[in-house]
């Protein structure tokens, strides 16, 4: 291991015992990094320039996209700062070389609300024609999970890692921790979705109490995204929807719906948990693509004959 990967490993360690980030913050890290440690030639952290980093990240923007291409270098300028204060470096390269790029807006891809609730019955369609108990008990939670999804905005991460004791049926809050530990909490607002849920959590309460999260499988461990995923692909085939779902597009549909009905994008921005208003701003780009067709099928003026 040469000095440029020691302290890498170094930095890694600092990132997790100091900086405290979570598992997949450091993956991310480790990844970038470690391509950075195979790619460029000097092994000694004093013998890497400012062109030493223009070359790599010229070579970045041949194989990756623009948002790629910015999280690996954000990776890079965090690792040098390090070296900069564990005083390594004389002069950080960075200092001498800009960065800034364009990156293109990429619209969030929603599910057409049609297409939600033809999955939703595609879902309910099978807890009603069940004919074993382990398949009516698969369905009740799948119910519940797509529910939370499409009512809450939540991500697959912070749903799978949601622990028994932040959901709150009786008062219909869920505690959530966001990104970097972030808790915002957020309510339940249809009474179906409470309903689907507290049936869930009372048909699947060993479970739950096993796994220590609130949605878990019949073996009693946590519900993995994977398996979300796979969840999503099945009901997806059963309700012959021609559209690849994911799950993060049930939490763009839920801010973008949000936003067609008029409400203010702060709340939405913390009920997503965004840290900045600049990111929920990309819905209103979705927004304005919904104004369009309003206004080219709904304006009068389509009607005059002049």
């Amino acid at each position: 291991m040469n000095e440029l990967e020691t302290q890498v490993t170094n930095y890694l360690d600092y990132c997790r015992n100091q900086k405290r980030l979570d598992e997949k913050t450091l993956r991310a890290y480790r990844i970038d990094l470690d391509q950075f440690c195979r790619t460029v030639e000097p092994d000694k952290i004093l013998d890497i320039t400012s062109g030493t980093l223009e070359m790599y990240i010229a070579g970045l923007h041949q194989k990756y996209k623009p948002k790629t291409v910015k999280r690996k270098i954000a990776s890079l300028k965090a690792l040098f700062h390090y070296f900069e204060y564990k005083d390594l470096l004389e002069r950080n390269p960075f200092h001498k070389i800009q960065v800034k790029f364009r990156e293109p807006a990429i619209l969030p891809k929603t599910i057409p609300l049609h297409t939600v609730e033809a999955f939703l019955s595609a879902i309910y369609a099978q807890l009603s024609d069940a004919k074993t108990d382990y398949q009516k008990r698969n369905a009740l939670r799948d119910a519940a999970v797509i529910e939370l999804l499409f009512a809450t905005g939540i991500r697959i991460s912070e749903l799978c890692a949601l622990s028994a004791g932040n959901v709150n049926l009786y008062d219909r809050t869920i505690l959530i921790f966001g990104k970097g530990s972030k808790e915002r909490r957020i309510q339940i607002g249809s009474d179906a979705v409470a309903q689907i849920l507290e049936r869930y959590q009372c048909d699947f309460q060993t479970e739950i109490q096993s796994s220590g999260h609130f949605f878990a499988n019949q073996n009693g461990r946590e519900l993995s995204d994977q398996a979300v995923r796979r969840m999503i692909n099945k009901y997806t085939s059963l309700a012959s929807i021609d559209l690849h779902i994911t799950p993060h597009m049930f939490r763009h549909t839920f801010a973008t719906s949000l936003l067609e009905a008029d409400v203010d994008i702060r709340y939405i921005q913390e009920m997503l948990g965004h840290s900045s208003i600049n990111i929920t701003e990309i819905y209103t780009h979705v927004a304005m693509s919904k104004q369009r067709d309003i206004l080219t099928t709904k304006h009068p003026r389509k009607d005059f004959r002049i």
